[in-house]
């Protein structure tokens, strides 16, 4: 059925998509008619404690964040037309929520904030993760990256890195971009499952700046992990800011940045503060940890009404509304939670890490043996059965590497040769070969003669 306006028809949504926007509107008045009242009723009877207050306060701000997130989330779920972008972008949208309902149950139960806690900065980690894959995404759609960066100028590392060697453009440079946001991916988990091993230990003491326990050097260790992965975001952007442009990638960063970078230095703030001050066992708090940790859960209520305005405009749903498309909502569901992709990446950069890595790392036997071997030659060749076929071994990484270095594009950087091969070099590309990817040879030779 169509309705008409003026002259031309204006399809209606149908099926799921035209019931799911009144069926959540309804839940969710139902969930504050029933969440509201008790959260006044605790507030009566506790007697306004500071503790009680925060915690209704916190509510406040949850009930408005909710709405709004769920409205974005919904709108993409309904106009799910291209799952390779939407699919990170959803991830994203989810931090909002996820923070705002954890932080709330956080300060309600403030003996098991740490838990909670760590649970939100663990997708932290995974946010970064797919705002690069969103960037990503978009880029190898529209272009052939590498070839693309391939041909622009170098790109200097920033402040205040600035005395790192340059990383190659093309596919070197792709390369380890990608790997300084994936490593916060990795290391963000493990800081976890050793803080939660810590705290039943009795030596994490969040808060505490001492070296005897471990929060100070998990701190330490997630701040250098993060400060790297934002920093490859930025460099990232700077090599592509041109292409980059149709999808408004500043203001997308900005959010991303903001809530990650801003909420790990506020609680570090807040942690200083707290340890100035007297605790008073009135207030609703048995500790100053736990102090310490409901005002940074508060401030994180409060500041996600404000992220979940910012993410409905900047990750807005409209450029991908189409209402031809006709996707099942389970489907679209499914798309959503699908991490088939998070494991490929992940699994494809240990793969070119461990590719990387010399062979006297991998072999360390067979390094030693040589080394030995080297002082008594004689001896060695003796008494060595497989002696030819070692020597025809030597003979072709020998060949294999002469050739390497006879290349015009060889990098001294570790995985050039092999990311040149696979096409992640950063030799120029003929982009009129019908998107194959092969170099131009005829640019090779005018380039090298």
């Amino acid at each position: 059925m169509e309705t008409t306006r003026g002259d031309e028809p204006e399809p209606v949504l149908r099926g799921w998509r035209f019931w799911i926007r009144p069926v959540v509107i309804v839940l969710y008045s139902a969930v504050l008619l029933i969440g509201l009242p008790l959260l006044s009723i605790d507030l009566v009877r506790n007697k306004a404690k500071p503790h009680t207050l925060m915690c209704f306060v916190a509510g406040i701000f949850l009930v408005l964040t909710i709405p709004i997130s769920l409205w974005t989330m919904i709108h993409h779920l309904i106009y799910f037309t291209q799952p390779e972008l939407q699919k990170p972008i959803m991830r994203i949208l989810w931090m909002v929520p996820i923070y705002a309902i954890d932080s709330w149950f956080a300060i309600k139960f403030p003996s098991v904030a740490i838990y909670l806690d760590t649970v939100r900065e663990c997708y932290e980690a995974y946010v970064i993760y797919n705002f690069m894959a969103y960037i990503f995404n978009y880029l190898t759609q529209e272009y052939e990256l590498a070839g693309t960066l391939g041909s622009k100028p170098q790109v200097r590392h920033l402040f205040p890195f600035w005395c790192l060697p340059a990383w190659p453009m093309g596919g070197i440079f792709i390369q380890r971009c990608q790997q300084g946001v994936l490593q916060y991916t990795l290391i963000r988990p493990v800081t976890t499952l050793i803080a939660f091993t810590c705290e039943l230990g009795g030596v994490y003491h969040e808060g505490e700046f001492n070296i005897r326990y471990a929060w100070l050097w998990i701190m330490i260790i997630n701040n250098l992990s993060q400060i790297w992965a934002l920093y490859c975001l930025m460099m990232f952007y700077v090599a592509a800011k041109e292409e980059l442009k149709p999808i408004k990638p500043v203001g997308k960063f900005i959010c991303v940045k903001l809530v990650v970078f801003a909420s790990f230095w506020q609680g570090v703030v807040i942690a200083v503060i707290v340890a100035l001050i007297n605790i008073d066992v009135k207030w609703g708090w048995d500790t100053k940890e736990q102090l310490a940790n409901g005002l940074q859960d508060l401030l994180i209520c409060f500041e996600m009404f404000f992220a979940s305005i910012a993410h409905h405009f900047t990750f807005s749903y409209k450029p991908y509304v189409n209402v031809h498309h006709n996707v099942p909502w389970y489907r679209s569901i499914k798309n959503m939670f699908d991490v088939s992709d998070v494991r490929s990446d992940v699994t494809d950069q240990v793969m070119r890490v461990g590719d990387s890595v010399p062979w006297r790392l991998k072999n360390p036997k067979q390094f030693f043996k040589k080394k030995l071997c080297s002082k008594s030659s004689d001896s060695c060749e003796s008494n060595n059965p497989n002696n030819s076929s070692s020597s025809t071994t030597s003979k072709q990484v020998n060949e294999r590497s002469n050739l390497l270095q006879s290349s015009p594009y060889t990098s001294d950087d570790d995985g050039a040769d092999m990311a040149n091969v696979l096409g992640y070099g950063c030799g120029p590309y003929n982009r009129d070969d019908g998107g194959g990817g092969h170099v131009d040879t005829d640019t090779l030779t005018s380039d090298h003669d």
